[in-house]
């Protein structure tokens, strides 16, 4: 088995311009894409806000011209998902899908965060027809609408208070009687004049087809279900790291994403991080494809300064 320079986990914006760059180094860079390819964007609708597409372009077709990109440069791709990863002696070491093993002298982690979701079918149908997880992506369509956020944390606050500049009205359903939100969050949702609150509350059905059009209700208390009209629904209750092979062999903050230090660094040396699986702040396409190329730098350095 040879051993690669370079591979990179993930098939977004992070991991495909990781895979640009490092394959104008000569790197011959392997990316492991996954069996539901191109992350988020492959699920997002029309993006506005990407730099270079002043007509919109599709998250898919987003995807598929940087993987093209990455390609023309000399990437390869291997479809499937990574099963274990041994990275506590080198070379590393990756199987994929329980089959195949390739070793590596550096990896490049970029395999997202997935935003937590409810667990409807309607949900999932619905997903970029009037369901989002991101107000600053999809906010800007649905101007003079009605818009529902599920959710209780800060992150639920952010995106009703971001809402705001585009809807007629906002309401936020949350399945307990009290807000998780930090103070400061709560004084500011609660004295906007466009945001409703219903409690004890929680969404048994999006309601639509092809697009939302409202939402089934039931109060956890009284068992009492009720119908909502509304234009979207934007679930807002967190999203989890992709990083569940990494538990014992890198540093995680808390919440499970990769501590990163000096640009992408990781806590072991020759693997690097970029893009949501090191990012609970920005989470946009655009920070992420410059974390991904602010990895495939830190690599190449990396590997010049051991004689690679």
């Amino acid at each position: 088995m040879s051993t690669r320079d370079v591979v990179i986990i993930g098939s977004g914006p992070a991991g495909l311009t990781a895979a640009i760059y490092t394959a104008r180094a000569n790197l011959a860079p392997l990316l492991i894409e996954g069996v539901h390819a191109g992350g988020q964007l492959a699920l997002t609708t029309e993006v506005e806000n990407y730099p270079g597409f002043h007509h919109a372009i599709m998250g898919p077709d987003l995807i598929k011209e940087m993987r093209a990109q990455a390609g023309r440069f000399g990437t390869e791709f291997l479809h499937g998902d990574v099963s274990a990863v041994d990275i506590k002696r080198t070379p590393f070491t990756l199987t994929i899908g329980g089959e195949r093993s390739v070793e590596t002298r550096t990896l490049i982690i970029a395999s997202g965060a997935s935003a937590n979701m409810l667990g409807l079918k309607s949900e999932r149908r619905l997903l970029g027809h009037g369901v989002s997880t991101c107000a600053t992506c999809d906010g800007f369509f649905f101007r003079g609408k009605e818009l529902v956020v599920v959710g209780g944390g800060d992150a639920a606050m952010e995106e009703a208070l971001f809402l705001t500049k585009f809807a007629t009205r906002v309401t936020v359903v949350h399945r307990r009687d009290a807000l998780r939100a930090s103070k400061i969050m709560q004084d500011r949702a609660r004295k906007n004049a466009k945001i409703g609150f219903i409690w004890n509350t929680v969404v048994e059905d999006i309601l639509g087809d092809p697009v939302v059009t409202g939402v089934r209700l039931r109060d956890v208390k009284s068992g009492a279900v009720t119908e909502n009209r509304c234009d979207g629904v934007f679930v807002a209750i967190g999203h989890s790291p992709n990083t569940k092979l990494f538990k014992d062999q890198l540093k995680l903050d808390d919440k499970g994403y990769v501590l990163t230090h000096d640009g992408t660094k990781t806590s072991v040396p020759g693997v690097f991080a970029g893009g949501d699986v090191q990012d609970h702040v920005y989470r946009q396409a655009i920070t992420a494809a410059g974390s991904g190329c602010m990895a495939a730098m830190d690599c190449e350095r990396y590997l010049e300064s051991s004689g690679h």
